[in-house]
């Protein structure tokens, strides 16, 4: 049967993040699409029609952000009625960042904005034209735990002492099923822990414990109810301590454990914290940014959702508290401070921005691999970890063809 008739693309001279190593070959591309080149030299009798010289560098998957509220001035949850713009402006400025796949993430609302922007936060491909992929929201709140509400408007809270019927009421569960990638719940909250089953049942989505004040015991029972990840580790959680250690504990079970987001920018996370969930659990580590609108943006004051924060030197604070309120650190950043903080290798640090986070959402054989037959979303790096080029679906995105408006 004969092949695809569209041009291939050899990566060369580079080494490849590939089965857990770093290894010296080629990568061959064709219609969006990471190929097997056997094919092409011994069936299809071709050679590749356009060639990349890597000049040595380092061929990653795109970096997948689990947790980011927002960039460039927009906000996912703020100025609902501009959230297509959102959208748009901020997966192309992620593209260019190397982030080439993301789950936008609402904090704690109400009804009515769930319903309104939901649909516009759904599973897209990603492109040059597009920017990054959207795999779907990350909806944070607001079954969480008023104790550890962190930036998270306190009136909106809500129980589920109905079950799946106030989940329906929140947020929908159309619209769970169709534009939701995961959301952040408290195991603790009245109704949550037996209405997970429930809920990955009957809409699909991943459920994540965080801003939570869950006991171990809680934390255990969430887990083995289906909740697989564990949101922004050590932040808005019941402190660890030794004869109950919460959800921080469950990086020390001894059989399965969640994979867990955690927040490398310097701030959220001392570099200690970091080493020692990276030596309990190295291959659950998913970094995220937890960014808000001003991600790349001058110091300010900016937005949360409804709530105004004030941004100075790299930290986020809810204006007029000491109460963190997101980041302004890119995915790139984290993925260096990870090896910088730890002294992991940069494949183990590399696979906490790429793999992970793909399995974590199920699509590791789509996103964060190198496999053949997954999509061609790659970086180029240098030795330091720099992004030195982004291809999303096979196409170079550059400054030139990538064009997007911040909001100041």
């Amino acid at each position: 049967m004969p092949g695809s008739a569209s041009p291939i693309t050899q990566f060369y001279n580079c080494r490849l993040l590939r089965d857990h190593q770093l290894v010296a070959d080629s990568l061959y591309i064709q219609d969006g699409k990471i190929i097997d080149p056997a094919r092409m030299f011994w069936d299809e009798r071709r050679t590749p029609d356009v060639r990349v010289d890597c000049k040595g560098g380092i061929i990653s998957p795109g970096y997948i952000d689990l947790q980011i509220n927002g960039a460039y001035g927009y906000d996912f949850s703020n100025n609902t009625d501009a959230i297509e713009e959102a959208v748009d402006n901020i997966s192309k400025g992620l593209l260019l960042q190397g982030c080439t796949a993301y789950c936008p993430t609402t904090v704690s609302s109400r009804p009515e904005v769930y319903r309104k922007v939901l649909p516009h936060l759904g599973p897209r491909p990603g492109s040059v034209e597009a920017g990054a992929a959207v795999l779907g929201a990350h909806i944070e709140g607001p079954f969480i735990s008023p104790q550890k509400k962190g930036a998270h408007e306190l009136a909106t809270f809500r129980t589920a002492k109905n079950g799946l019927a106030d989940i329906d009421e929140c947020y929908g569960l159309d619209n769970l099923r169709k534009y939701v990638a995961y959301v952040t719940m408290a195991p603790e909250v009245e109704g949550v822990l037996d209405t997970i089953p429930e809920l990955i049942k009957a809409t699909g989505i991943h459920v994540s414990s965080g801003h939570s004040n869950a006991t171990t015991a809680a934390a255990n029972q969430a887990y083995h109810n289906g909740a697989n990840m564990i949101t922004h580790l050590f932040n808005a959680m019941h402190a660890f301590h030794q004869r109950d250690p919460g959800l921080i504990g469950l990086l020390g079970a001894r059989k399965s454990r969640p994979f867990y987001g955690i927040i490398c920018d310097g701030i959220h996370v001392h570099p200690h914290s970091v080493m020692i969930a990276y030596y309990a659990h190295p291959n659950g580590a998913c970094l995220v940014t937890d960014a808000m609108s001003a991600q790349c943006l001058p110091d300010g004051f900016y937005k949360l959702g409804e709530m105004d924060v004030d941004v100075h030197g790299g930290h986020v604070y809810i204006k007029g508290t000491d109460t963190i309120a997101g980041s302004t650190a890119t995915l790139a950043e984290c993925v260096r401070n990870f090896i910088k903080f730890t002294g992991a290798s940069k494949v183990e640090a590399l696979e906490n921005a790429t793999l992970h986070p793909a399995q974590m959402l199920g699509i590791e054989g789509q996103k964060g691999t190198l496999a053949f037959g997954a999509d061609a979303d790659i970086l180029i790096l240098d030795d330091d970890l720099f992004v030195q080029r982004v291809f999303i679906a096979g196409k170079e995105a550059t400054s030139d063809n990538v064009k997007f408006n911040k909001k100041l």
